[in-house]
């Protein structure tokens, strides 16, 4: 449903979070390493998050990615709108251009439901109720 992309930003924003405790920035390659993400690949997604506002980053020897104001209260739908976009909650199952209620293709009141209802857990579930879960060991991020 979302990108590699996206999953990787959510999973990055967690991992920043459960340090958010010990106020430490933490370098790209910790990250990678941690969350066994291609370093390059993570490096430039997390500079766009930076870009975003969604965390916080400062460059140098001491530098990183922290946690910044904004990033535990974050819904999982606004870290989606800032890495995928939300087209892929609005496109047409069946790839039409034009799908609508009033233009259904023949899968749209069933596919309506089910974009309906995950539409609705990515706004109510935030980067924190994440955070929770891996504190406790209801979830993991690894793996």
């Amino acid at each position: 449903m979302i990108s590699k992309t996206c999953g990787y930003a959510i999973r990055g924003m967690v991992l920043l979070s459960l340090e958010q405790n010990q106020e430490k920035k933490i370098g790209i390659q910790e990250i990678a390493e941690e969350l066994s993400v291609p370093q390059h690949f993570m490096g430039k997604i997390l500079q766009d998050l930076a870009k975003r506002g969604l965390i916080g980053s400062v460059k140098g020897p001491h530098g990183g990615f922290y946690c910044n104001n904004r990033t535990a209260g974050l819904q999982l739908i606004d870290v989606i709108e800032a890495v995928d976009g939300l087209g892929i909650l609005k496109k047409c199952f069946l790839g039409r251009d034009e799908c609508s209620a009033s233009n259904p293709c023949p899968m749209h009141d069933d596919f309506d439901g089910c974009r309906t209802a995950i539409f609705k857990t990515f706004a109510s579930k935030t980067i924190s109720d994440l955070v929770a879960s891996v504190n406790l060991g209801e979830s993991v991020l690894m793996g």
